[in-house]
């Protein structure tokens, strides 16, 4: 607004001062002469201003008239389009100027004016790839998607420019909201250029949003193909979309497909243990309990999870106490002192009510590393060794304000999930979750639960650890015990 009216300014201005100025020189009564061979002319103030200007013109007119000449000479010499130059060297001129004046103002983030150079360019040159992509960049800049999208077409009409004009109108797709096309113009995109990085990124994010498991894991490929994805990466995100790919298939009732795809996902990264323990079930499920039992303690090797030991646990269902403890010996004695393992012997012990040796086991977790599940565990040895109700009610109040223990975190955004999935509940990052403990902040609770073990229950003392209990003794918490052994199963 203020640049206009300054503009409005200097032009009254201006004319303000040619009219003063020619008043001058008409009241001045100054005469020129002009002699012209044998003829001499008196010109008064105002027509010696006109004849100068007349001059002006007819030499511009006589250096045009030259330059034209010339044109006609080099055409008449076998240059083909001196004469077509000649015409629209100024155009071309005045075009080129309004071209490098959208560009800067593109550059400066001034998208009105950058649109409005853009198309006086556009109409100067006959370069409507050039200028068409100027315009419509200034306008997805401006916010006008509809002169955007008009002049991303028009760049799909040459072969040079068609993959631009295809990632154009795929972005403003995704502007609207419009999912499904932005996909399907992303792999079309690819097709052009399989080894674009960015458009790799776009198409394998729409797919893993849409569940197009199957698409999905061919941009993968694309991507490892083109050497913009670790072989290693590769294999375990490869594995990841094939385990996604089986829980689609098992949702439709392919059973048969679903556990191939999970044998598969297994294949590819034996160290991931959701994959490992969908291997197993389908294994288990085919009939091939051996090599289920081989899948899950070559993933146990790597790590020692619950969902691990579930699932070996799964394979023999009708098996005794006893004969899961002798089973579940491979797999304990892989990593001994880790605290996974020690807590899965404890309850296995419980289960087969040798509680003095699940003391043993669990050693001294409960307090160099206390959980709720090392608590409960304390819990279920105490009264499956005949300890007082108030002892029983003090641990597993002590359970109530302890660590959950490890979980599955996202390692971007630290949102915690009850079980592991391949894209975070709260961010939607892919293959970001981990299995750790999670971040505690939260301090000593409103409702003063810590206070819990002084109210319903005490605690035996350190020094009155028994450590001459009679071994195999059983006492009436063998209900305790059990639901314990049951959570391994």
């Amino acid at each position: 607004m203020f640049w206009t009216l300054t503009k409005i300014l200097l032009f009254v201005a201006i004319v303000i001062g040619l009219a003063w100025g020619a008043g001058e020189v008409m009241d001045s009564g100054q005469t020129v002469g002009l002699r012209i061979f044998d003829m001499e002319y008196e010109l008064g103030p105002m027509q010696a201003v006109i004849a100068f200007a007349a001059f002006l013109v007819a030499l511009w007119l006589v250096l045009k008239l030259f330059a034209l000449a010339f044109a006609v000479l080099r055409f008449m010499n076998g240059d083909e389009t001196a004469i077509r130059r000649f015409f629209t060297r100024n155009r071309e001129k005045r075009g080129l100027d309004a071209l490098l004046a959208s560009m800067i103002a593109q550059a400066e983030g001034d998208g009105r004016t950058a649109i409005a150079k853009a198309e006086k360019a556009h109409k100067l040159l006959n370069r409507p790839m050039m200028t068409s992509l100027l315009i419509a960049q200034s306008a997805e800049m401006k916010g006008n998607p509809e002169l955007a999208i008009e002049h991303y077409k028009a760049l799909l009409n040459d072969n040079r420019s068609r993959f631009v004009g295809v990632q154009g109108l795929m972005r403003s797709k995704l502007d609207a909201g419009d999912k499904e096309k932005a996909r399907a113009l992303a792999a079309k995109a690819l097709e052009m250029q399989p080894a674009h990085e960015a458009t790799q990124n776009t198409l394998l994010e729409l797919q893993t949003e849409a569940e197009d498991w199957g698409g999905a894991r061919k941009t993968l490929q694309v991507k490892k193909s083109s050497g913009t994805m670790p072989r290693d990466v590769w294999r375990r995100r490869d594995a990841i979309l094939a385990l996604q790919q089986s829980d689609a298939l098992a949702a439709k009732g392919d059973l048969a497909r679903a556990r191939e795809a999970a044998i598969e996902a297994n294949r590819l990264s034996p160290d991931l243990i959701p994959a490992a323990v969908a291997a197993a079930q389908a294994l288990v499920a085919q009939g091939n309990g051996s090599y289920a039992a081989r899948v899950i303690r070559k993933a146990w090797k790597v790590k020692s999870h619950p969902d691990l030991a579930a699932a070996f646990a799964a394979i023999e269902k009708d098996e005794s106490a006893q004969q899961r403890l002798a089973r579940f010996a491979k797999l304990t004695k892989m990593r001994p002192n880790e605290p996974e393992t020690r807590m899965l012997k404890a309850e296995l012990l419980i289960a087969a009510e040798d509680f003095p040796a699940a003391r043993r086991a669990l050693g001294d977790l409960y307090e160099t590393a206390p959980n709720v599940r090392s608590l409960t565990i304390m819990a279920a040895i105490e009264r499956g060794e005949g300890a007082d109700d108030a002892v029983v009610r003090g641990w597993l109040a002590k359970a109530l304000t302890a660590p959950r223990g490890p979980q599955w975190v996202c390692g971007k955004c630290q949102h915690v999930h009850a079980s592991w999935q391949a894209i975070c509940d709260n961010c939607g990052a892919f293959d970001t979750l981990e299995w750790r403990d999670a971040p505690d902040s939260s301090g000593p609770s409103a409702t003063q639960t810590e206070l819990l073990p002084l109210i319903v229950g005490s605690l035996p003392k350190p020094a009155e650890a028994q450590t001459d209990v009679v071994e195999g003794e059983v006492a009436s918490g063998n209900d305790e015990s059990g639901t314990s052994g049951e959570k391994t199963a």
